[in-house]
């Protein structure tokens, strides 16, 4: 991966798509018919409200690849939301504001159970998902519905009973690499009943309890060693004649 390609992704990851823009452009000026460059240069287009020049771009990508899923998916959505009317949902401008972390109200999640390669290919860093109870799991869509994943047990099950007495939570993609989706969940909204209990425990704690947890384990099984050890000892010895 070239430098000046690396640094296009990462304004992107940003939010800064002014520049997304302009570097994205001069690797199209190397290459006009790079599919990836475009499908970038579309988004952050789209990403500034500018979705004239973004639909321009993905029907270019799809002219070149007319399965597409990136340009695909983007494109309905674009061309949808003057359709029906309704607006596109735009990824915030500056996507690094929106992981401002809090404790006990947001965490960073990788997800389970992660949806097929062409499902998540078209996923972009700070992209609204939805969080979904169903069979006693929270599964995480997109904004088509379609599933994306599940979060781990552990989580889903303490968000379950808070969700189900009235809290709310939004989460957004944080960063997509092959086969891995981590999202980013916040608290929006904390009922009564929970006033005084934080949504999402903080890694530290789990980790701090679960090397105590060990630690008292370990501690056990060599207090057991040294007791039996002792007895064998005590067996072994002979006894006086008299």
């Amino acid at each position: 991966m070239t430098q000046l390609k690396t640094q296009a992704i990462q304004t992107a990851l940003l939010g800064d798509w002014n520049n997304a823009i302009a570097l994205n452009q001069s690797l199209l000026d190397e290459n006009p018919d790079d599919i990836d460059t475009l499908n970038r240069l579309a988004f952050a287009y789209s990403s500034t409200g500018n979705t004239k020049e973004a639909k321009n771009l993905y029907q270019k990508v799809l002219n070149l690849d007319n399965q597409n899923p990136i340009a695909l998916r983007n494109l309905k959505r674009l061309s949808g939301s003057v359709g029906n009317g309704k607006s596109v949902t735009f990824v915030p401008s500056h996507v690094s504001n929106l992981f401002i972390e809090e404790p006990g109200k947001t965490k960073v999640i990788d997800l389970l159970n992660v949806a097929d390669k062409k499902v998540i290919a078209p996923l972009r860093s700070g992209e609204t998902l939805q969080l979904v109870i169903k069979r006693m799991k929270i599964f995480v869509l997109d904004q088509d519905k379609q599933f994306i994943g599940m979060l781990p047990d552990d989580i889903g099950r303490r968000l379950i009973r808070f969700m189900s007495s009235g809290n709310q939570y939004e989460a957004y993609v944080k960063s997509v690499d092959n086969n891995k989706v981590t999202i980013f969940a916040r608290e929006t909204k904390r009922t009564a009943k929970f006033k005084n209990q934080p949504s999402f425990l903080p890694t530290e704690r789990v980790k701090l309890f679960s090397a105590l947890t060990n630690q008292r384990t370990n501690k056990a099984d060599k207090k057991v060693e040294s007791e039996t050890e002792d007895n064998e000892s005590y067996d072994e010895e002979p006894l006086d004649e008299e």
